[in-house]
């Protein structure tokens, strides 16, 4: 089965792969599938007609399996597990929301320009939550095994570790052990290496968004 992928490439960087944790979570998938994929890198400031034929929305990541571009990362996730089954990286029902609020709450901290609103406070509930949930069913959310609910916050978290810490000098309190040693692991994985995004594109993707 052919696949193809697009993705955002960097903001000025035609040819870089660009700052969509959105993309990667697609692309780790792929990998720790071993799935052989093209990919193409689009600039979203200017589109290509040929994509924006395939995505009317001009939004991406979309994914091609065979002749049918399908966008929506839970989608083509889904989709990627049910055609490409092996490795199984299905998560059970009980973990699928684990971490599920942190990508907002760090959105709004970083967004935030009033130290007493209370989203600072958020963001370390809900990463508290994940150490604690990493503390009795780790390393990962579902175990010993990635799953799903991994890739998924891997480029989430990854953000997060790069943009406050430029924007806000912020970073992930060393208590949160389990936190910390789950974003080591997440980082260092073959898949995840090989899909990373460099920080200064990471960077350059939250600036419009934290000075508007």
């Amino acid at each position: 089965m052919a696949v193809e992928l697009c993705v955002k490439a960097a903001s000025g960087y035609p040819d870089v792969l660009g700052d969509c944790p959105f993309c990667q979570r697609v692309q780790l998938t792929l990998e720790e599938k071993k799935i052989p994929y093209k990919m193409n890198l689009i600039n979203l400031n200017d589109k290509p007609q040929w994509f924006l034929e395939v995505s009317p929305e001009g939004k991406v990541p979309v994914i091609k399996f065979d002749d049918k571009w399908i966008p929506d990362s839970d989608v083509i996730v889904g989709l990627i597990e049910e055609k490409f089954p092996d490795p199984p990286l299905s998560p059970p029902p009980e973990v699928t929301s684990v971490g599920s609020k942190i990508f907002l709450s760090f959105i709004k901290f970083l967004k935030s320009k009033d130290p007493t609103d209370g989203t600072e406070q958020a963001l370390l509930d809900e990463l508290k939550a994940l150490d604690e949930h990493l503390k009795a069913h780790g390393p990962y959310v579902n175990g010993e095994n990635i799953c799903a609910v991994d890739l998924n916050l891997a480029p989430k978290l990854f953000h997060l570790d790069v943009a406050l810490a430029h924007f806000k000098g912020w970073k992930v309190p060393e208590s949160l052990i389990h936190v910390h040693n789950y974003m080591k692991l997440l980082f260092s994985r073959e898949s995840f290496k090989k899909t990373e995004v460099a920080k200064e594109y990471v960077i350059a993707g939250w600036e419009p968004k934290v000075n508007a």
